[in-house]
């Protein structure tokens, strides 16, 4: 079986963060394993409070999987401050990790911002040269490198920047934009887009957690870089599709819709 690890924040109400990257990597068949390095007190409305992890622990946790159960991906998301982001690269590089898909979250679906804005250098500087693939929104693209983006062409010219900064491949996606959900990657030769309609829904909780896991699932699993994302839109799309009206702000997308329709039928041959 392949295996896949998150390094990221937490999301008590299940939809976002460590819980959604699970959820995603089990959807794919592929062994989920975590690093948690902050605890999110958030929910469907809005975050409560965030405490993030030590460093110290951070490493460890980290070194707890890779000496046992070396993942065949890593997806990193929630990095909120400097010594966070620090500890992790130090480890990307003693552990020599490899299929890195980084989702670099700013900001929680209510607005909450969930990186130190002092910190965006340093993920710039010492972590986004080592991803295999960059996963940002357009704010986000927006931010890294530093222009304004309007049009499938800015996402482009976005996604060259920051492939310039040290990446293997920039994936920017197009979910704030208006009409069409259009992603556009940049493999640092070739450039590819994904259209999917938008779909009409307000329950959207962690979606780019989930799109960036999927990608990381795909690239466990041995399939190229540009079919890795083609895979990853289409269940996302899904899950977004078929999202759960729960709670009382953005809910969540259904990770198991294809489980839950078709049925556990692999497990009823074991009963």
């Amino acid at each position: 079986m392949k295996k896949a690890l998150s390094i990221a924040g937490s999301d008590c109400s299940g939809g976002a963060g460590i819980q959604a990257d699970l959820k995603t990597f089990s959807a794919h068949g592929v062994f989920g394993m975590s690093v948690i390095t902050s605890v999110v007190a958030e929910n469907t409305s809005r975050v409560i409070d965030i405490q993030d992890i030590t460093p110290d622990i951070i490493e460890k946790q980290i070194d707890a999987v890779f000496e046992d159960i070396p993942p065949d991906a890593v997806k990193i998301g929630m990095l909120s401050q400097v010594d966070t982001m620090l500890a992790v690269a130090k480890k990307i590089h003693e552990w020599d990790m490899t299929n890195i898909v980084i989702d670099p979250v700013m900001y929680a679906k209510n607005g909450c911002p969930l990186m130190a804005p002092d910190s965006i250098d340093t993920l710039i500087s010492r972590i986004i040269p080592f991803a295999y693939m960059l996963t940002p929104n357009i704010p986000e693209a927006e931010k890294i490198a530093e222009i304004e983006i309007h049009s499938i062409e800015d996402m482009k010219r976005g996604a060259k920047i920051i492939h310039e900064m040290g990446c293997t491949s920039v994936l920017i996606k197009g979910g704030h934009s208006v009409g069409d959900a259009t992603d556009v990657l940049f493999d640092g030769k070739d450039f590819y887009s994904y259209t999917s309609p938008r779909i009409q829904t307000k329950n959207t909780h962690g979606t780019g957690c989930t799109y960036s896991s999927a990608i990381a699932s795909n690239l466990a699993l041995g399939h190229p870089v540009n079919k890795a994302v083609e895979n990853g839109k289409a269940y996302v799309t899904t899950a977004i599709r078929h999202s759960l009206a729960i709670g009382k702000g953005h809910g969540p997308t259904h990770h198991f819709y294809n489980l839950y329709k078709n049925g556990l039928t692999d497990f009823k041959e074991g009963i």
